[in-house]
């Protein structure tokens, strides 16, 4: 299955929830879900039926997967990591989720939404520990530093970056924006986690 190229709200719409996908944008009152919360297609009125139990788990399962910008075999990999590990197997993958690189340069304000903080990463704009990862899949580990590489420093998102002031923060995360450092003091925690997901429900679906 190839990544999906087309409109990111037709995405929230189908999902019927934001999944703030297109950064400031899905905070303004500019965002589409906001102006058409019907699902995309002809005839939407129609097609918010009563939807059976095994409908509710895969549109949760979906709307994690969408939200994260993952495929399909990648959701399912961290699904058995989240699985093996111990506790609530729905909140280890969301810690997982929460913990690539990509997410964290999102979090952090480095990148305005998950996919341009994926782009940041794959053209090697990002150091974790003064090292180069050009990897989004990266799980960073509490201690980790997250900081610009000094060439990419002086372009003009990260000169822009530096001179605004730090957006709130998830507990498990500082960042220091005149310096261009970022760093994860602790584990991400459940609680700091925006999107109103029921976890159980993708649980309930992988165990079918």
């Amino acid at each position: 299955m190839a990544r999906y190229t087309g409109s990111v709200c037709r995405l929230c719409r189908r999902e019927g929830a934001k999944l703030f996908l297109k950064g400031d944008r899905c905070y303004s009152g500019k965002c589409s879900f906001l102006k058409r919360p019907l699902p995309p297609g002809m005839q939407a009125k129609s097609r918010r039926k009563k939807v059976s139990e095994y409908g509710l788990q895969l549109r949760e399962k979906q709307k994690v997967k969408r939200a994260y910008g993952m495929l399909e075999s990648q959701f399912e990999k961290y699904y058995g990591i989240a699985e093996r590990m111990k506790g609530k197997t729905g909140e280890n993958l969301l810690r997982l989720l929460e913990s690539r690189l990509d997410n964290v340069v999102f979090r952090l304000g480095i990148g305005d939404s998950r996919a341009q903080a994926r782009q940041f990463v794959l053209h090697g704009h990002i150091l974790v520990n003064g090292k180069k990862v050009d990897i989004a899949s990266f799980l960073v580990s509490e201690g980790d530093e997250i900081t610009i590489r000094k060439k990419s420093a002086d372009t003009d998102r990260f000169k822009e970056l530096r001179e605004s002031e730090a957006r709130p923060m998830p507990s498990w995360l500082t960042m220091d924006n005149a310096n261009l450092t970022g760093r994860v003091i602790a584990a991400p925690a459940r609680e700091d986690i925006d999107l109103t997901i029921e976890e159980h429900l993708i649980v309930e679906y992988y165990s079918k």
